[in-house]
């Protein structure tokens, strides 16, 4: 069975804005893959806007987009964050986080006024930067006794892998990414070898 091999996100982070009644929603969105990046942007947005009263996110992460949360910061339950996800669902993207920030105006909108604050202030940031569909592979590493590295390097060579963060000692580690509709035939191969051991790092 063919796996889905391809997801939508954006391409950078990109910013757009949102007026009401003197309140300013700042949309930002950008490429995230897990819970602890999504903790750094969130904790550098919150640097760079220290005076709004509120910053309101939502995420979601994975191929099939089972792992998301959203946020209110403070503002009435689901009156930021869902609507925030909702945009987020409505492109059809992953891997994203998209926050919102508020400067309060003075004057209080209501919770369907901030919905659509909310709303509208992730959807500017989201069209505002440049939504991208891009290859989901299987990332792995490789760990395998010296003895066994020309067997590891002629089939990585053979399958035409791009490594990274090689670590050749007593102990070799290599970090290399599979197409997901090869990535079961090509992880057998490798377990074929004595000291080879294929640790899974994700699917993104």
């Amino acid at each position: 069975m063919s796996l889905n091999s391809k997801y939508r996100t954006v391409k950078k982070e990109a910013e757009g804005m949102y007026k009401e009644k003197g309140s300013k929603f700042i949309g930002l969105a950008v490429p995230c893959y897990n819970e602890e990046e999504a903790k750094a942007f969130l904790e550098d947005w919150k640097k760079r806007h220290h005076q709004a009263r509120h910053l309101c996110y939502a995420y979601k992460f994975g191929v099939d987009g089972k792992k998301f949360r959203a946020n209110d910061d403070g503002e009435p339950n689901n009156s930021a964050g869902a609507p925030i996800l909702g945009q987020i669902d409505s492109f059809e993207l992953t891997n994203v986080l998209i926050g919102v920030v508020r400067y309060y105006g003075g004057t209080k909108l209501g919770v369907g006024g901030l919905i659509n604050a909310y709303r509208t202030g992730a959807k500017e940031a989201i069209q505002n930067g440049q939504i991208v569909e891009l290859e989901v592979y299987d990332w792995v590493d490789i760990t395998f006794g010296y003895e066994d590295m020309p067997h590891v390097m002629n089939l990585l060579k053979k399958h035409n892998l791009t490594l990274s963060n090689n670590l050749f000692e007593e102990t070799c580690k290599l970090t290399t990414f599979l197409d997901l509709n090869k990535a079961a035939g090509i992880k057998a191969e490798l377990e074929k070898f004595d000291t080879v051991d294929v640790i899974e790092k994700g699917i993104y």
